[in-house]
């Protein structure tokens, strides 16, 4: 509100909301102009498909959002009109797109790496000490015995 005459036009209670409303429509406002500014193939070619749908729902919705507050201050009910509908497609949609960045940034399972942890987990150093001085007794018995004595065992 630029002049102090025409906020005491309104009524205490409401000065700090209409403030508020007056700078987040001039935040819109210089929003929209630098999106106007740009051309859009220039903006398109940097994004990549998910992020294209991402900027055109955000388009369509905020523009449909702007035409239902038009409505509101025309004094037209919004939701008898047909931006209700256009909306909630449109918020179908941003779920759609939401559920598909959702799933390109789920955890994928590297079997490998799955297979590696279980293992050791469940590695217990008994068992391996075990195996290696049974290993290591048959070796010393067959170092020990004799030529004869192993075709004894053969036979």
């Amino acid at each position: 509100m630029a002049a102090g005459s025409r906020t005491e036009d309104f009524p205490h209670e409401i000065e700090e909301q209409l403030t508020s409303f007056d700078a987040s429509v001039s935040s819109v406002k210089t929003m929209l102009e630098q999106l106007i500014s740009m051309p859009r193939n220039d903006l398109v070619e940097k994004l990549g498909p998910l992020d294209q749908a991402k900027l055109d729902l955000m388009s369509a919705y905020t523009l449909n959002s702007l035409f239902w507050m038009y409505l509101v201050t025309q004094g037209v009910n919004p939701r008898e009109h047909g931006i209700k509908q256009e909306l909630e497609r449109i918020r179908t949609y941003m779920n759609r797109v939401k559920e598909i960045s959702d799933k390109k940034k789920a955890a994928r399972l590297d079997k490998g790496a799955a297979s590696r942890f279980l293992r050791n987990a469940l590695y217990d150093p008994e068992e391996k000490e075990s195996k290696t001085r049974s290993a290591s007794k048959k070796g010393s018995d067959s170092v020990f015995e004799s030529p004869q004595l192993k075709k004894q065992k053969r036979s």
